[in-house]
C-alpha cells in the first residue's frame, strides 16, 4: 500500500537527507519549501530512480496564513514530518518583533495550525504518524538564541499535549531533538567556533543530517509502534 508524507521544509540539510532516506524505503513525498526552489528541483531529480511520486508545494510559513497553500494540495497522508525552520542568533533586547513573529510562525503556529488541518486525513486512515525536528535548545536553551528557544520548546509541548489527544485514532506524535548538526545553519560560526562546540560533545563532532532521517525513519516505522508524546534527544550526548 501506497504511503504519502507530508515533508515541510525540504530544501533544507536535514529536510533533504529525510526525503532521501524516505524516498528509498518507498514512500511518497510533499515536498514543502519557501525560497529554495532549485533546490527542491535537485532533490526531486535525485529521487528519480527510487521511484516514488514526489510533488512539490510552495509555501512561506513565515506568514500567518501560509500553512493554507499546503493544505490545499494535500490529497492521501499517512505522516506528517514538521521540519521547517529559520534562526535568530542574537541578545533578545536587540530582536525586532518581526524576527520574534517570524521564528514563533514557522515553529510553533504554522505546524499547529496545519497539523489541526490535516488530521482528518490522518484520522480517516485510523493510523499516523507526526513528527517534529525540535531541538536541544528547546530542552535546554540557549543565550542569544532565546526566540528560538522558546519556539522549539512550544513544539515539544505541543507534541506531548497532542500525543495524549488524538492516541486512541492510532496516531502518534514524537519529537527530534538534534543537537548541532552540519547544516548550514552553522555557516555563520568560525571554524575555531565549530571546534569549541566539538569540544564540547562528548561524542567529539557535530552530527550528520543522515542520522537525523534516520531516527525520523525509524519513528515512522512499526518499530516504534508504542512510541508516542517522546522527544528523541540526538546530540552526541551534548547537554544530556
Amino acid at each position: 500500500m501506497k504511503k504519502y508524507v507530508l515533508l515541510t521544509g525540504a530544501s533544507g540539510g536535514i529536510g533533504q537527507a529525510v526525503a532521501c532516506n524516505l524516498a528509498a524505503k518507498g514512500y511518497h513525498l510533499y515536498l514543502h519549501y519557501n525560497k529554495n526552489e532549485q533546490s527542491i528541483k535537485s532533490l526531486i531529480d535525485s529521487l528519480e530512480p527510487f521511484g516514488g511520486e514526489y510533488l512539490p508545494i510552495h509555501a512561506d510559513l513565515t506568514e500567518t496564513e501560509g500553512y493554507k497553500s499546503i493544505c490545499s494540495q494535500i490529497f492521501s497522508l499517512d505522516a506528517i514530518i514538521h521540519c521547517a525552520g529559520n534562526s535568530k542568533y542574537g541578545l533578545l533586547m536587540d530582536l525586532n518583533q518581526q524576527d520574534v513573529e517570524s521564528l514563533l510562525n514557522v515553529h510553533v503556529l504554522s505546524p499547529l495550525m496545519l497539523t489541526k488541518e490535516l488530521l482528518p486525513k490522518l484520522f480517516s486512515k485510523g493510523s499516523g504518524n507526526i513528527v517534529v525536528i525540535s531541538s536541544i535548545w528547546g530542552q535546554t536553551g540557549a543565550a542569544c538564541e532565546v526566540a528560538y528557544s522558546a519556539a522549539k520548546g512550544a513544539q515539544i509541548a505541543f507534541v506531548k499535549a497532542l500525543s495524549k489527544e488524538v492516541a486512541l485514532n492510532g496516531i502518534r506524535v514524537n519529537a527530534i531533538a538534534p543537537g548541532a548538526v552540519e547544516t548550514k545553519m552553522m555557516d555563520g560560526f568560525t571554524e575555531e567556533e565549530l571546534d569549541r562546540v566539538s569540544f564540547e560533545i562528548p561524542m567529539g563532532r557535530l552530527g550528520q543530517t543522515d542520522e537525523i532521517a534516520r531516527c525520523v525513519a525509524f519513528l515512522l516505522s512499526d518499530d516504534s509502534s508504542y512510541i508516542t508524546g517522546q522527544v528523541l534527544a540526538v546530540n552526541g550526548g551534548w547537554y544530556i
